[in-house]
Order: C-alpha cells, then sequence, then structure tokens
C-alpha cells in the first residue's frame, strides 16, 4: 500500500479543525502542524499521542508565521529565514516524538511555504539544509518532482515525492490555487479516480484537460477537508484492496 498521509494537529486553543483521530484509522502518517500556522504544544502533544496509538508514522509540518491566515498568506522570507524557522519548529515536535519514545518520520512544509519551495530553488535549499542538519535520517516530503526534491537529494536527504489527492493541478504541475474554483475535490469518485491514474499511470489531468506525467512516492489527504473523513476512508478501501 502506497503511503497516504493527512495534515492533522492543525486546531489551537479554542478552536477545532478537522476530525483527527477519525482521519488516523485510514491514513499511514500524519503530518503535525508546528504552532506557526496553526497547532499549538496541547494540540501537538495529544497528535503525537493518537499517532502512535495508530501506529503511524509521524512528521513535521512547519508553516509561515501566519496563525490568522492559516498559513496560506504570500509573506516572503529569504532562504536564511526559512532555515530558521524551519528548523525551530521541526525542533518542536521532534522532541515532543522522542519524549513519547519515538522517532520523527518526516518534514513536510505547509501551504504557501510549501508552494514558494516547490519553485524557488534557493529557498527549497535552505528548508532542505534546515532539515539535514537536524537529523539527515528524516524524509523531506515535497512536491512530485519540484525544486523541493531536487534540493533534498541534493543535501543528501530522502525523499517522497508527493501527490495530492483533494487538490486539481494546473499544467506546470503544480496545484491549481485556493483562489481560483474547483481548487479543491470533494467528491468522492472523483479523487478515487484522480489517485488511482497518479499511482498506476504516474499521471494527472489538470485542470485545463491536459495529461502530464508525476512521480507518486505518498498521496496526501488533506485534514481541513470537509469531506475528509468519507475520501481517506473509500481511498483505504481502494488501496489496500479491502
Amino acid at each position: 500500500m502506497i503511503d497516504l498521509n493527512c495534515d492533522l494537529g492543525e486546531s489551537f486553543g479554542a478552536y477545532t479543525i478537522g476530525k483527527d483521530e477519525e482521519m488516523m484509522k485510514y491514513v499511514t502518517s500524519v503530518n503535525v502542524a508546528c504552532g506557526f500556522h496553526a497547532g499549538d504544544p496541547q494540540v501537538m502533544l495529544r497528535t503525537v499521542k493518537q499517532a502512535n496509538t495508530y501506529g503511524l508514522k509521524i512528521g513535521a509540518h512547519p508553516g509561515l508565521p501566519d496563525l490568522q491566515g492559516f498559513g496560506r498568506r504570500n509573506i516572503q522570507i529569504t532562504p536564511d529565514e526559512a532555515y530558521a524557522l524551519v528548523q525551530y519548529q521541526v525542533g518542536a515536535l521532534f522532541a515532543m516524538v522522542k519524549a513519547q519514545g519515538g522517532q520523527l518520520h518526516h518534514v513536510k512544509p505547509h501551504g504557501t511555504l510549501y508552494n514558494m519551495a516547490a519553485k524557488d530553488a534557493g529557498l527549497a535549499h535552505g528548508i532542505a539544509k534546515a532539515v539535514y542538519d537536524l537529523d539527515d535520517s528524516l524524509v523531506l516530503y515535497g512536491l512530485s518532482e519540484s525544486e523541493l526534491i531536487k534540493a533534498g537529494q541534493e543535501v543528501g536527504l530522502v525523499v517522497a515525492n508527493e501527490v495530492f489527492a483533494d487538490r486539481t493541478y494546473q499544467s506546470d504541475g503544480t496545484l491549481t490555487p485556493r483562489s481560483l474554483p474547483d481548487a479543491v475535490l470533494h467528491d468522492a469518485d472523483r479523487v478515487e479516480e484522480q489517485v488511482m491514474r497518479m499511482v498506476q499511470n504516474q499521471e494527472v489531468l489538470t485542470a485545463d484537460g491536459r495529461v502530464i506525467p508525476i512521480k507518486a512516492d505518498t498521496i496526501c489527504l488533506h485534514g481541513d477537508n470537509s469531506e475528509g473523513v468519507t475520501l481517506a476512508r473509500r481511498l483505504h478501501e481502494k488501496l489496500s484492496g479491502n
């Protein structure tokens, strides 16, 4: 079964986002928010404990310092700033996982930071180097065949080319911006069709009707998708053959 990952731990304070524990029943790895775009220390720790209960691989999900905008607003940062903010956030989760007797498995940047690093080689290198210098055994998740994947390989990390179950694609291989219509998929049939095409044929149908090649090492399903649990259950059954 191919790795099915989900962004979780994105509640904070009095705000609850997503159905984390329900999603954990159907995925194989989780990306835990580290407090900058979402999450807080208590939510981080709770998510780590729950993930351990379900035997899931745990990854850090560092984002831009944009709690109000959920890390999805454009904030220009330098590679040095990216290095520091990623290492700061990953280090916090790294410590929590270790304190619970586990080992952090991977790092996946969040939202706009992820999308910027997919195109910006300098920013991608700053992120990859931050991960490598903290622990060179960590796996770096990045948009399939993007600058972030290349940077991870260049610094010596194991990388995982990530594809998205519930997002549509542009012809250059990037994700359709959330500001545009049909950027996020909610229909289970469309999601399943897209995932199986990416996994079996290593290709995806873009928003403008083109077919482009894509490499799928891990599949992301968003925890804050309103249909997240239903989609996760459907994909789990399809990919595992149950």
